[in-house]
Parts: C-alpha cells; sequence; structure tokens
C-alpha cells in the first residue's frame, strides 16, 4: 500500500500570472463563469450537427456545456486572448514509461465508481490538435498507485477532431492530496506538458499545496458514475485562419445582432429564416446562425404572401 506517500511538496512553480492567477473564483474554488469564448464555440461546433441539439448528444462537449446550474463554466485557460497554455505540475513519484495503449483503465472486478473524461487539445489560435499524445495515470479507489503493472495507466492519441475520451474510475484519496488524475501531453514535435486534473467542491482542495483551480475539470453525476472534461491549450503556434474583418459586410437584415446576449429558447430570425437558441452565449461577428449550428437550430422558412 503507496498511500502515505505524496505526489510531491510545494506549489508549482510553472504557475502562470494569467486567468486563474487573478480571478476570485468562488466559495469552492471554481474559476468564476465568463462570458461564452471562441474556444467554447469551436468546442461545440467540433461536437454539433445541424440536425441535432448539441444538449442532446454525448461526446467530448457535452460535461462542459452541460452544467448543474445551467452556466457555461469558466475556460482553463482560453486560448484566445493571449493567456497562457494549461498549467504544468509536477509528475510525481509514481510515473511509469511505456503504458499500454488504449482508451479504457478498467478491468473486470475493478471496484470503483465508473468516470469518464472527454475534452478537446487546442492550439494558440483555439484549433483542434490531432495525434496528440495523453498518458494518464492514478490511484486506485483506495488511494493506491500499481508500481509494478500497469493498472490504471494507459496512453492514448487525440482524434481527427481534437478530441480524447478516458474511461477508467474516481481515483481515491490518501494523506496529503486532494482527488486528482495524472496526466502527460505531447503533440508531435512538441515539449511534452505534465500536470494534474482536479475535480470541484473536493473538500481537500482547500489543504493539497499542489492544487490549483485552473486545473478543474467539469464533473456531474451520470447513471451511477460519473462524466467530466477538460480541454487543453498547448503551447503550439497556430495560424488563427480565416475570420470576420471590420469589412465583412453587415447581417442581411433580420433580428438576430452583434453583441445582443441570447438564453436558450431564444428565437432570432436571421436572412429570411427563423432559429432557436441551444446555448446560451453573446453573439459576436461570424457567429451568424447558418454558421454555427452549435448554437442555432433552423426553425422553418418564412413565405411571403405577395397581392398580385
Amino acid at each position: 500500500m503507496d498511500g502515505a506517500r505524496t505526489d510531491g511538496a510545494g506549489t508549482d512553480g510553472a504557475h502562470r500570472d494569467d486567468v486563474g492567477a487573478n480571478d476570485p473564483g468562488t466559495a469552492d474554488g471554481t474559476p468564476s463563469p465568463r462570458l461564452v469564448g471562441r474556444k467554447t464555440v469551436l468546442r461545440a461546433a467540433l461536437a454539433a450537427t445541424a440536425a441535432i441539439p448539441v444538449a442532446l448528444m454525448g461526446g467530448p462537449a457535452l460535461a462542459r456545456t452541460l452544467t448543474a446550474g445551467g452556466t457555461a463554466p469558466g475556460l482553463t485557460p482560453p486560448c484566445d486572448d493571449g493567456d497562457d497554455p494549461t498549467p504544468e505540475q509536477t509528475e510525481g513519484p509514481y510515473f511509469k514509461p511505456r503504458s499500454p495503449e488504449r482508451t479504457s483503465l478498467l478491468e473486470p472486478g475493478m471496484p470503483g465508481t465508473p468516470l469518464t473524461v472527454t475534452g478537446y487539445l487546442f492550439g494558440w489560435a483555439c484549433r483542434p490538435l490531432t495525434g496528440v499524445l495523453l498518458d494518464f495515470w492514478q490511484a486506485d479507489t483506495n488511494g493506491a498507485y500499481d508500481n509494478t503493472g500497469f493498472r490504471l495507466r494507459g496512453h492514448q492519441y487525440t482524434d481527427s477532431r481534437g478530441s480524447f475520451a478516458l474511461t477508467t474510475i474516481v481515483p481515491g484519496l490518501y494523506p496529503g492530496r486532494t482527488r486528482h488524475l495524472h496526466v502527460k501531453v505531447q503533440a508531435p514535435g512538441r515539449p511534452i506538458l505534465t500536470t494534474q486534473l482536479y475535480f470541484p467542491n473536493e473538500p481537500r482542495n482547500s489543504t493539497d499545496t499542489i492544487f490549483d483551480a485552473r486545473l478543474l475539470m467539469t464533473v456531474r453525476d451520470a447513471g451511477g458514475g460519473r462524466e467530466a472534461a477538460f480541454d487543453f491549450v498547448l503551447d503550439v503556434p497556430q495560424d488563427p485562419g480565416p475570420g470576420p474583418t471590420p469589412t465583412d459586410p453587415p447581417p442581411p437584415g433580420g433580428t438576430w445582432a452583434v453583441g445582443a446576449t441570447y438564453r436558450a429558447g431564444d428565437q432570432v430570425t436571421y436572412a429570411g429564416r427563423a432559429y432557436s437558441c441551444l446555448q446560451p452565449h453573446t453573439a459576436q461577428p461570424g457567429w451568424e446562425p447558418p454558421a454555427v449550428p452549435a448554437l442555432w437550430r433552423a426553425a422553418w422558412r418564412f413565405t411571403v404572401s405577395l397581392p398580385w
């Protein structure tokens, strides 16, 4: 039993003065909710289709877009406003190389609460990264690490959408640490990011000297288990690609407007067609209803009866 040992001591010297450092957060250390950013829309668009509302879909976006309070979670960190990539943390004493490639760490008869973790990998310009290596390891439900074999250890790669999915169990607690998952992340030809992911509303979050609220996952209960999500932002330069410019023409009529705040269920018209809002957001140039099916679902097409 190795539960008496800790995963390192002291605070993370790699923490930067960015989104989490200046955010007072909430009472449990969770970052304060923010306005929907470019990464949120890109994440939702990757998982959405024009025919199925995001709120009714599974997939990597679900746990981050749906929260108990119905509000969008804070981004950790945004990749479109100059903030640093996902913070580094110590790997602790239990990392082992050459873990098996697999997306599920479950084994027959393994005790513990089922947990799925999903998310996306983004670069500086909020564009998804494919072929990124993610190597996970964690304690079992009793707080013990397998240091002789590869139980609850495994690696995988992001798919063509830049997404990953891990099936495992909720890690147990042991002295000195709050509940957490370990991960090493590496984009092709780029440095390795070593960090840890945390669970919100854990009593030990406030006493763990390594805990960093910027690394909180979005977690919810689901079907006797738990669903979590986290999006990584890596130190990978990217071309931001085409986007709206100040010379873009104004929208061709309708009630949709840039700068307006919309709630789920709100109705607008754009270019002679009606749309229903799927996710709360503040409209920005380039987010016209036909362009973002993750935010808007077409309702019906207007017809005009002429007197002749």
